[in-house]
């Protein structure tokens, strides 16, 4: 449960990777009573050190910058903490060399951040700092590419022109484009009509007609996508007041509280946040949109390009699919005040906005917003404590929220808005549960290969789909195209020799594929245990779904979505816009389609396997099946037509699946609150788990039980602490994975306690330990 507002500590002087206090200087020549810079150095965990600033750098060294001082024998990069007054070792410090940019990088709000990150996630500040900074940003700083801004400053006479036009046509054609363009273009735009314009430039510059300046070229993402500009859209009723509220808080001189808007799917969240946007844009702040997929960010800026198409150019984008380049121009863009508004991943939390009026966290409830390595930090959690730092309003957005947020909002810590209507007085889509069990029984299918994938009656309501001309969604979160092999004989499966788990047939390289390492290799023709030649495949993916469908539809149009076909920039981008454009009748994807995309002419929507995150060993797999589930549904019915979900499932009574059919959240809500309080679950606890890994499995169990024994000394009142345990993937990359499950009422206490452990326990050189506080997922 993510804190409502960050704590106050007084300031740590972290040198080490627990954060103990202790500031060193940089001995060397007399400073002479100069100013002073308290850096952190970006390469070393265990360094904070005092420098002296010389005085031609006085006014430019501020804190945020970026630094580059001398160590030892080399310069090292470093970030300025602060600027005190004194040093305990005045006259022996050494000067600041250079500083890298001409402002500061980071903002006095994000130093905070990452001070309150380095405690809560029990890292370093300097690997918070260097997560801050986009790696293109931190090696590259300033690496612009530069263009030729052409500027018409006369348009010859009429009888020199049409002379030109038949002996210099190119030179007539970039006068054309000049004026075309109103009478300024850049070099790199008119060379895409004429390729040799470089060489052709000199006459027109000489004859006085142009003039030729260097800019900076942005490399811009969207470069050369138009955008039809929309206008706000009518609230209804509920959005009205949802809106109402929002500014009311945008303009308060208090510190507002963080505002859950839980709104069912189609209800117009999209609307609420892009009116509350130009709301803060109209008091000259600025707005941070976070998304959880790389999938949801094109639909995004599309909608916030076209409603905001006056200051287009002043929006900017931060995710894991640009290029370097791209990302590079993207972050100064931002840092160089010249963005009022950034869309991005759960790395734009760190954009270096200043002005902040509002933070949106869409589909708050996606474990995607939490990184996977270290530090491994929260976005939305993040957000929370930001907006408090920045005192701007934060809005997390979801029709299915995370019990955390939900609780923090009926606790009172979050203001919680709700939207229980669909815009247009459109109603949500009719749910239909499958009994897959009875399926099998049954014996329905078209064919042997279609058995057990498509149900009777979801083969029909496609027919039906493809009869009106309307689209379908087929939803299955695996891929591949059979997840198991196993042997008939001995009942062996082919697994991953590097990881515990089953390797997934990929028929179109024909390639067992693990999905955990990504290693492949050729299907054996006989049972690698006991070498029977008898070997049987099972289960089905997104390759194998889309096989069936082709065959029983051949005469459909037919598309494919996962990371399997997604391969080449913007390939997802173009896709999704031939399916809005009607040039597809059925999408077939994993979680990539499942949320937040808006297509009005898909009707129907089939789950193809609700059970799959049902079955995995962790608190929170009900919660993760009924959020999948809903937003899948979500998908249909949002046009003028009544939409249709149909969910197959083995496990048709699971109160995740009846709930979901019903829309019910806060009905499940109570009943699950009521499980996590008794077994002291998030969120009435937090939880950190404690991991071991390494090629010895003996070694790396040894290094957590060592942990395990010496966490029991001195722990903290209210902590519960299981014992060591393999995780449940035993083995992944080559190393086998052992873990210890904490849970306590209170996580700084928790948090100290691991740390004065960790500092006296030397694991092996050839084990890992690693820690993750509130984890999103046990596996």
């Amino acid at each position: 449960m993510p804190p409502a507002a960050p704590h106050s500590p007084k300031r740590p002087q972290q040198t080490d990777l627990f954060g103990a206090e202790a500031v060193l200087t940089a001995a060397g020549a007399e400073d002479d009573g100069r100013s002073i810079a308290r850096v952190q150095l970006e390469g070393s965990a265990m360094m904070e050190l005092d420098y002296a600033i010389p005085d031609e750098l006085v006014a430019k060294v501020v804190v945020g910058s970026r630094v580059t001082v001398p160590l030892q024998n080399r310069r090292a990069n470093a970030v300025v903490l602060e600027l005190p007054r004194e040093s305990a070792h005045r006259g022996k410090l050494k000067e600041v060399t250079s500083i890298i940019g001409q402002r500061p990088m980071f903002t006095p709000a994000l130093l905070k951040l990452a001070r309150w990150m380095a405690e809560y996630y029990l890292v370093s500040p300097h690997q918070v700092l260097r997560t801050m900074l986009p790696q293109a940003v931190r090696e590259k700083p300033g690496s612009f590419v530069m263009d030729s801004h052409l500027k018409l400053l006369k348009e010859p006479p009429p009888d020199v022109f049409e002379k030109m036009r038949g002996k210099a046509p190119m030179q007539a054609r970039i006068l054309d484009i000049l004026i075309s363009s109103k009478g300024e273009a850049t070099l790199s735009h008119i060379r895409r009509e004429v390729p040799r314009a470089a060489t052709i430039l000199p006459p027109l510059i000489k004859a006085g007609w142009i003039s030729r300046s260097e800019v900076r070229a942005e490399r811009d993402p969207f470069e050369n996508e138009e955008f039809l500009p929309s206008q706000a859209l009518t609230f209804t009723e509920e959005q009205q007041a949802a809106y109402t509220r929002v500014v009311a808080a945008i303009e308060s001189t208090e510190a507002a509280k963080p505002i859950l808007l839980h709104g069912i799917t189609g209800s117009g969240k999209t609307e609420v946040y892009l009116q509350a946007i130009a709301r803060v844009l109209e008091r000259g702040g600025t707005a941070l949109v976070l998304v959880p997929e790389i999938s949801l960010t094109p639909q995004t800026i599309e909608r916030f390009k076209a409603r905001f198409a006056d200051r287009s150019d002043r929006i900017a984008v931060l995710h894991s699919h640009l290029s370097d380049g791209e990302r590079h121009d993207e972050w100064f863009k931002i840092h160089e005040d010249r963005a009022d508004i950034v869309i991005g991943a759960r790395s734009a939390i760190f954009a270096p906005l200043e002005r902040l009026g509002i933070i949106i966290v869409d589909e708050e409830h996606e474990p995607s917003f939490k990184q996977d390595e270290t530090p491994r930090y929260h976005a939305r959690d993040l957000a929370v404590v930001r907006g408090s730092l920045e005192k701007c309003v934060v809005l997390l957005g979801t029709a299915t929220p995370s019990l955390e947020s939900f609780e923090n909002a009926t606790s009172g810590k979050y203001e919680l808005l709700k939207l229980t209507q669909r815009t247009d007085g459109r109603t949500l889509p009719l749910i239909r549960i499958v009994d897959m069990r009875l399926e099998r029984r049954k014996g329905t299918g078209t064919s042997v290969a279609n058995t057990g994938i498509l149900s009777e009656k979801l083969r029909a309501a496609v027919t039906a789909r493809l009869e009106k001309k309307e689209q379908t969604i087929l939803f299955l979160n695996r891929r591949g195209f059979n997840t198991s092999l196993s042997c008939i004989a001995c009942g062996e499966t082919v697994q991953c020799q590097d990881c515990s788990i089953p390797m997934t047939l990929h028929k179109h390289e024909n390639r067992l594929v693990c999905h955990v390492c990504g290693s492949r290799r050729l299907p054996p023709s006989k049972c690698p245990s006991c070498q029977e030649p008898g070997l049987k495949f099972g289960g089905y993916g997104t390759e194998r779904v889309e096989a069936v469908v082709r065959e029983v539809f051949p005469q459909a149009r037919i598309a494919r979505v996962d990371t399997d076909t997604i391969q080449r920039k913007n390939q997802l981008r173009d896709l999704l816009r031939d399916f809005r454009a009607q040039k597809i009748d059925i999408l077939i994807g994993t979680q990539m389609i499942a949320k937040g995309l808006d297509f009005p002419n898909v009707t129907l929507v089939g789950v193809l396997n609700a059970d799959l995150a049902l079955n995995l060993p962790d608190f929170r797999a009900a919660e993760r099946t009924l959020q999948l589930l809903v937003q899948v549904a979500g998908r249909a019915g949002r046009g003028e037509v009544k939409g249709e979900v149909v969910v197959q499932t083995h496990a048709p009574h699971s109160p995740a699946v009846q709930f979901s059919r019903h829309n019910d959240f806060e009905g499940f809500a109570e009943q699950e609150l009521e499980q996590r309080r008794a077994f002291h679950y998030p969120p009435y606890t937090h939880v950190v788990i404690l991991a071991s890994r390494g090629k010895h499995e003996a070694r790396a169990e040894f290094a957590l039980q060592t942990l395990h024994r010496r966490l029991l000394t001195g722990l903290p009142e209210g902590v519960i602490m299981g014992e060591p345990s393999p995780c449940a993937l035993a083995k992944s990359h080559g190393q086998f994975r052992h873990q210890l499950l904490l849970r306590t009422p209170k996580i700084r206490p928790l948090c100290r306690h691991i740390r004065e452990v960790m500092r006296s326990v030397t694991p092996p050189e050839d084990v890992i330990v690693t820690w993750d506080v509130d984890p999103v997922s046990l596996l």
